[in-house]
């Protein structure tokens, strides 16, 4: 069912339906601040997703037009990834929801992270 197809009790909600999940958020952000990433390098970048789940995320993140796939025609194919203008547009919504677990941890002190190059 597409998102045209759906009734929404919210405008919440269907911004949840088309970012929410665990990885989604996670793929737009390091897609965002490096502008363009290949999928080996987003691979690199998330270790914990597995490859199916971030080929099904990149194509529903295409499909609802907040990523860019661009396939270059050369021997090994070479995919790029970027975020559509519409994309861009939630980058500052990633950030400030980074910038809040970043002050959520400094208060609680919960949760190591591994933040080379990241």
């Amino acid at each position: 069912m597409t998102t045209k197809e759906k009734k929404y009790n919210c405008y919440f909600e269907l911004t949840l339906d088309i970012i929410g999940g665990k990885w989604k958020p996670i793929i737009l952000y390091f897609i965002g601040h490096n502008k363009v990433l290949r999928y080996g390098q987003l691979k690199k970048l998330i270790p914990n997703i597995n490859e199916r789940m971030l080929t099904r995320q990149l194509r529903e993140l295409e499909k609802d037009q907040l990523v860019h796939r661009e396939v270059y025609r050369e021997v090994p194919p070479k995919v790029e990834y970027s975020l559509t203008d519409i994309g861009q547009t939630l980058m500052p919504i990633l950030n400030e929801l980074k910038e809040w677990g970043v002050g959520y941890n400094n208060l609680l002190g919960i949760a190591e992270f591994n933040l080379e190059k990241k």
